[in-house]
């Protein structure tokens, strides 16, 4: 009876060194899963944190040139120089005006052959 009792106890002892196997090469797989996901998230928490730097920076651009604008213009504090305002608007018109027809004076429209 002993020897038949030793057996099933080593028949028991290698499966569990089986089932041991098998959970450490499943541990070993979901640490090296688990790894890949924490590098990936701090790329993507890199890659964020230097998107918003841009965005925040392109703010400050964006409103230092607005600034800028509304200085020159005399916008601000109530105080709106229109006539600057309306010479621009003027300038501008011209400006689009004189450059078509400089452009159709240059490159002529080719005639419809009817």
């Amino acid at each position: 009876m002993s020897t038949s009792r030793a057996r099933v106890e080593d028949t028991y002892e290698s499966q569990n060194d089986q089932r041991l196997e098998q959970l450490h090469s499943k541990i070993r797989t979901l640490r090296g899963v688990t790894n890949d996901i924490h590098d990936d998230v701090e790329r993507q928490n890199s890659m964020l944190d230097e998107t918003s730097n841009r965005f925040n920076e392109f703010g400050n651009t964006l409103t230092q040139a607005s600034d800028r604008a509304a200085r020159a213009f005399g916008i601000g504090e109530g105080h709106l120089k229109s006539f600057r305002i309306a010479m621009l608007i003027v300038v501008v018109f011209i400006t689009f005006w004189i450059l078509t027809k400089l452009y159709h004076w240059w490159w002529p429209t080719p005639a419809v052959a009817v």
